[in-house]
């Protein structure tokens, strides 16, 4: 369990699953994702079946966190995605419900994953992207200190169509700087 001020990022368990389809079919948070909304809560079910069972593995290779706001009700999900071992190396990603918008949540969860990353998990980089289109998710990157590195044409589809796509990254040393002078 990671905490923050506001926020608390617990592992995800199988109690999740009505939030999780919730979140995924939302339009709105679907705008810029390229998995689509699930055709039914079974594509749902397979996902955290998924999600659980890489708990397991050894060496970890990705975690999921449930994001709870200070009354403990469920506002979204974050993750990460680790590289190989050996380049120390790992890309999040996260998705909020509409109704947690514009509050700082995001930028704090994301402050906090990156924190682990580098922390207990001994990272040298972390990763994230996002559709040139996400004005919000820009703003949540650059506010949590990763640095903008290049954009990749058409790479992520989304609705039938091939967006373009920032990538963007933090180093331990910057991550560690900025905690720093903070």
């Amino acid at each position: 369990m990671l905490k923050t001020d506001r926020l608390t990022l617990k592992e995800l368990e199988l109690s999740d699953l009505n939030q999780i389809h919730e979140l995924h079919s939302l339009p709105e948070t679907d705008e810029f994702n390229t998995m689509g909304i699930p055709a039914d809560i079974g594509v749902t079910e397979r996902l955290l079946a998924d999600w659980l069972g890489m708990r397991e593995l050894v060496p970890r290779t990705k975690y999921v966190f449930r994001i709870e706001d200070a009354a403990n009700n469920f506002i979204g999900l974050i993750g990460l995605n680790l590289g190989k071992p050996h380049y120390r190396n790992g890309e999040i990603w996260y998705k909020l419900h509409k109704d947690s918008w514009n509050k700082g949540y995001a930028t704090e969860a994301v402050k906090r994953l990156l924190e682990f990353c580098f922390t207990d998990l001994n990272l040298h980089r972390v990763e994230a992207g996002c559709a040139v289109e996400n004005s919000a998710s820009v703003k949540v990157l650059e506010k949590a200190g990763m640095i903008l590195e290049g954009r990749t044409r058409k790479l992520l589809p989304i609705r039938g169509e091939w967006k373009d796509n920032y990538f963007y990254a933090i180093l331990e040393e910057d991550f560690f700087g900025i905690a720093n002078h903070s």
